[in-house]
């Protein structure tokens, strides 16, 4: 949807505080769209760099209308609350947006469209999580492809699944390597402009419909699939489809640094490392009767770390795993890349 016109405000009101910018910061970080500003009242004025540690120049406004006054015409909703549904307190602000012009990118489960109805010419709604037509029940056909896959496994919700499988496919590229990313939710949707909302999928039909995006991308010697959830989470029910339509030849876990119990799940200890890994992989082989997998590195996330403690911790995590760790944000993914070529 997004197109070379495309000038994007990204709404953040009261992300910061809780942590649920997720897909702004992933704009931020990764869209070559032109972005705008963030809109966020509480932070207006501030330095984004400081704030984010996100090296882009991108102003902070208050206001809709500030926005629109430099140039902006597509509001993305750059929050992603849990259960994915729109606070009545965004209300205000989306009727006034579409009021003004903007076209909205919508990337929570909630649907703005029939919402909207009466668009200007040129205005348009963007619904992401919606069920792409004419899917099937998978048929294990990826199995059968001669290039590798890896899929981006996790300990947790958040943990940087989508961070990771993004910077392993851009070192990749940058290394002559001909890879393809598989988005499986709404922010890599919006980065790349394709993938299937995995989440808004029919049980039924789930497997199928990562099947079919890692079919498309079949001719792809690399192919990076964006993980979605966790094994160990209560909530957590993507992998399943995630490893069956896709038939991963490699794994990467993602974890973040020190956590020893799930943030907003506490009573869920974080079990070894290793023991999550061989979790993954047995479900994956199944007995035997699907090929099994082999992990080959640690996407560790240390944003919350000073560089020393950092570094520190993913030393000390790759002496007791014997796999490279590495944080992709820090310190890029080649030895990952190195890793997988082997």
């Amino acid at each position: 949807m997004l197109t070379a016109s495309s000038r994007l405000a990204i709404f953040m009101e009261g992300a910061f505080e809780d942590n649920t910018g997720k897909m702004g910061l992933g704009l931020l970080r990764y869209s070559e769209r032109d972005v705008v500003c963030l809109v966020d009242s509480r932070h207006a004025g501030e330095d984004i760099r400081t704030l984010t540690g996100i090296d882009r120049p991108v102003p902070i406004v208050a206001t809709l209308a500030e926005a629109e006054s430099l140039g902006a015409n597509v509001l993305v909703l750059g929050i992603a609350p849990p259960g994915g549904l729109i606070p009545a307190s965004w209300k205000p602000w989306l009727d006034e947006a579409v009021s003004r012009g903007f076209s909205l990118v919508n990337g929570l489960h909630d649907l703005l469209s029939p919402r909207y109805t009466a668009l200007r010419l040129g205005q348009w709604i963007w619904d992401i999580r919606r069920e792409p037509a004419g899917l099937q029940p998978g048929t294990g056909a990826a199995r059968a492809l001669p290039n590798k896959r890896v899929l981006m496994i996790g300990t947790d919700m958040s943990v940087g699944k989508m961070t990771a499988g993004l910077e392993l496919h851009k070192a990749a590229r940058r290394r002559g390597i001909n890879a393809a990313f598989v988005a499986t939710g709404q922010i890599g949707i919006t980065i790349t402009g394709r993938g299937v909302p995995l989440d808004a999928v029919r049980l039924d039909y789930a497997v199928g419909a990562i099947e079919q995006e890692v079919m498309a991308v079949s001719d792809a010697d690399l192919v990076v699939i964006e993980g979605q959830g966790s094994l160990i989470h209560p909530g957590s029910s993507a992998t399943l489809p995630l490893i069956r339509g896709s038939f991963p030849t490699h794994f990467i876990l993602c974890h973040r640094a020190g956590m020893a119990s799930l943030p907003r799940v506490p009573w869920v200890q974080v079990p070894p490392l290793d023991q999550v890994t061989g979790l993954y992989e047995n479900l994956a082989a199944a007995c035997g009767a699907f090929p099994r997998p082999r992990t080959v590195g640690i996407a560790l996330n240390t944003a919350h770390l000073e560089p020393a403690a950092a570094e520190d911790a993913c030393r000390r995590l790759e002496d007791q795993l014997g796999l490279p760790v590495q944080d992709p944000v820090r310190d890029g993914t080649d030895r990952l890349l190195a890793a997988l070529q082997q």
